[in-house]
């Protein structure tokens, strides 16, 4: 299976069961960094995939009445609630 066919659930899963195996410390140091380049990769490639999601979300403004969409830009005040 190549890395980009991994959804970001099974890559998240399979991130889990490598730390729990990490944690439990009763690995061969060779599987240990085995386990570890595949952490992160699995990190990796989450982190990727988040990246590619939030460049598709759109924040939706209510302008004159309207609502209107925009691209979501992380230092956009506009889209936050205000206390």
């Amino acid at each position: 299976m190549k890395s980009n066919e991994i959804s970001f659930e099974e890559a998240m899963d399979m991130l889990e069961e490598i730390v729990q195996h990490l944690e439990n410390g009763d690995v061969p140091l060779e599987k240990a960094i085995e386990l570890f380049q595949d952490g992160m990769k699995m990190a990796h490639l989450c982190s990727g995939k988040l990246e590619l999601v939030e460049k598709k979300i759109e924040i939706l403004i209510e302008e004159n009445g309207a609502l209107v969409k925009k691209p979501f830009s992380p230092g956009d005040n506009k889209g936050e609630l205000e206390a």
